[in-house]
């Protein structure tokens, strides 16, 4: 099957360098909030950088608040679009597109807040994304909230506390780290998202 990638604009993001890690796995990947165009796509990325409220804010105002929940290809939220994913998050009070439950809330501030660098995740056995991947490999974050490990947790890793850094449950993945940042690692990750069907 041809992928059809698109990525969403859901907030900041540097749609650049997504586009660029996809690239080097072979995915074409386009940029577009058009509803028609993220439907006929195989898979769906949903970065973000920034605020819950401000991110949510722009996806209600294109629809895509209430298109995403309702499509049937596999969806991958890459750190602010995977906290996008839960019910809700404790950052400006707000509701979220709620397809995976939890609530997202501040990392605690040790050792220092927001959680910037590189660090190790864990990934339980199994966990799709990380297939070929070492089980404590080093990935990049940059965030100040995250998903408390739950029942859709697939890898895990520890900053003042355990956090989500991958979650899955059927059609819907995401990560807290920036998998176009981590190096091979990452565009592993990106290919074992693109395989999924």
């Amino acid at each position: 099957m041809t992928v059809r990638a698109v990525i969403i604009p859901g907030s900041g993001a540097n749609f650049g360098s997504l586009r660029q890690a996809c690239a080097r796995i072979g995915v074409a990947a386009e940029v577009s909030d058009d509803p028609a165009r993220i439907a006929a796509a195989s898979h769906l990325v949903l970065p973000g950088v920034g605020a819950a409220g401000h991110a949510m804010h722009g996806l209600r105002e294109r629809g895509i608040d209430r298109l995403l929940p309702r499509l049937a290809q596999p969806l991958l939220g890459i750190c602010l679009g995977m906290q996008l994913l839960f019910e809700a998050s404790e950052e400006d009070r707000t509701e979220c597109l709620g397809v995976l439950p939890g609530r997202v809330r501040r990392l605690p501030d040790a050792p220092r807040w927001p959680h910037m660098g590189w660090n190790r995740v864990q990934a339980a056995p199994g966990a799709p994304l990380f297939d070929g991947i070492d089980a404590d490999a080093w990935f990049y974050f940059v965030h100040g909230y995250a998903a408390p490990v739950g029942a859709t947790t697939q890898a895990s890793t520890a900053y003042g506390t355990a956090f989500a850094s991958a979650v899955g449950d059927g059609r819907v993945h995401g990560v807290q780290f920036h998998p176009e940042k981590s190096a091979a690692a990452g565009r592993r990750v990106l290919a074992n998202f693109f395989a999924l069907r």
